[in-house]
């Protein structure tokens, strides 16, 4: 893409994943696949790797691995033939290594690979990260702190990581406090406990988006826009600044004023001399329209007297790109979906952008 000196240039993300392989690839998805589309890792990875080649070849700049759902307790309560009890941590590193693997072979060849990883409430039962109702053994910023690096350790030994992801992709976040715990995550400050590694030392630029359901315009747990891009580039929570902040499975109609909160937050940030850089906006809504998922009966639906759209997906969400723009507040904008965006949303997506 040509890019004017004024113009943020732009950087392409896939979509949604697991309801892609649900609508694309006939997946089904219930209690027994606690893993969700990660589960394909364990039974069908030729399927994984069908769809995920499908967002390589648009092609996508960015490919996120088949990781979101991935933690100690999901893998547990993974039965398989070989597994009756749920796989132990012991034998998880070679279903990560072949996520990275899938991932390296689905991507363009100028492509890069993010590391995905859920929130704390994606490995709860149901899914948690669109309430942010935490148990109380990670109700903290030190509880969720300690349950993201040992989540990241479990990644760590796969070999030469580094050189295998370009980026570690923290999405759907949905409280204050787990923001900060992760970018204390990336903390290089002396622990009694903790010596960091490779991919927790800052050596590889991580992006953190979070989400916003609901008719409202706050996190789950009600913080406010103003907060969470304090929490998330004020470099007085961590030294560590995000490479990216944003918004991800969020309704689309939403997007264009949560980019101008954000905005305005980060230009008081600067102006209070608390902006360490520009940021990169990370973009990738619902591929909804409209519709909501329900956890509990893992179920899509409409809410009631809901008016349709009088423009499509792809074109509000890259008139909202268009805008941002030219505001002069992002270093580059990274473009995509999440739940219901499939290939189709993101050719067309790229086709408008281009």
């Amino acid at each position: 893409m040509a890019e004017s000196e004024d113009l943020a240039p732009v950087l392409f993300l896939d979509g949604g994943l697991g309801t892609s392989l649900e609508d694309n690839y006939g997946v089904k998805f219930d209690e027994h696949t606690p893993l969700w589309s990660s589960h394909l890792l364990i039974d069908d990875p030729d399927t994984l790797r069908a769809c995920q080649r499908g967002f390589g070849n648009i092609p996508v700049d960015i490919l996120l691995t088949a990781t979101y759902q991935v933690s100690v307790e999901a893998f547990l309560r993974t039965k398989t033939a070989d597994h009756p009890n749920g796989i132990p941590r012991s034998e998880i590193l070679p279903f990560l290594d072949l996520a990275v693997s899938i991932a390296e072979e689905a991507k363009a060849a100028t492509a890069c690979v993010a590391l995905s990883l859920g929130p704390y409430g994606a490995s709860m039962i149901p899914s948690q990260e669109y309430s942010g109702r935490y148990d109380a053994e990670h109700d903290s910023i030190n509880q969720l702190l300690d349950w993201h690096r040992d989540r990241l350790q479990l990644f760590e030994p796969i070999e030469h990581l580094r050189h295998r992801i370009s980026y570690i992709a923290f999405e759907t976040v949905p409280r204050i406090d787990e923001i900060k715990a992760i970018r204390k995550v990336f903390s290089r400050g002396p622990s009694s406990d903790w010596s960091p590694t490779c991919i927790t030392h800052g050596d590889v630029p991580f992006w953190i988006s979070c989400v916003f359901p609901g008719d409202g315009y706050t996190l789950p747990d009600g913080s406010v826009v103003d907060q969470v891009v304090d929490a998330l580039l004020n470099p007085v929570h961590s030294e560590n600044v995000p490479w990216g902040i944003g918004i991800n499975c969020t309704k689309i109609t939403k997007i264009p004023e949560l980019i101008r909160m954000y905005e305005s937050a980060i230009s008081r940030l600067a102006s209070a001399g608390q902006l360490k850089e520009q940021p990169t906006l990370v973009l990738y809504p619902d591929g909804t329209n409209g519709e909501v998922y329900d956890t509990t009966t893992k179920t899509w639906h409409a809410p009631a007297r809901q008016q349709a759209s009088m423009s499509s997906w792809e074109h509000q969400l890259a008139d909202a790109v268009t805008h941002a723009r030219g505001q002069h507040c992002w270093r580059q904008i990274l473009v995509g979906g999440c739940c219901k965006a499939n290939h189709g949303d993101i050719i067309k997506l790229r086709a408008i952008l281009s």
